[in-house]
């Protein structure tokens, strides 16, 4: 069982909204799939985030042999850039 981590297409036609999933890679794109590790909106506007990954859990499914796709691993790497450049609250 070789585990992807990937888009998950939703939204209307000519607007897109991604989950990101982590799926059997056997199985379809917008089929079953284990895990939601956030979402990405590639045309947000105003106040709305771009994207929201859940790092740690993709770390998880990294070190249990989970591979990212192109999309999806750029997408990782810039949640985790922003989740290091973030103040810290108590």
């Amino acid at each position: 069982m070789a585990l992807k981590i990937r888009l998950q297409r939703g939204g209307a036609a000519h607007s897109p909204v991604y989950r990101v999933v982590v799926a059997e890679s056997t199985n379809r794109r917008d089929g079953r799939f284990v895990e939601s590790l956030g979402h990405y909106n590639p045309q947000a506007r105003g106040k709305d985030p771009a994207f929201v990954i859940n790092v740690a859990r993709a770390d998880y499914w990294f070190s249990v042999g989970a591979k990212a796709t192109d999309t999806a691993g750029d997408l990782i790497k810039k949640a985790r850039k922003e989740a290091l450049a973030a103040p810290v609250t108590a």
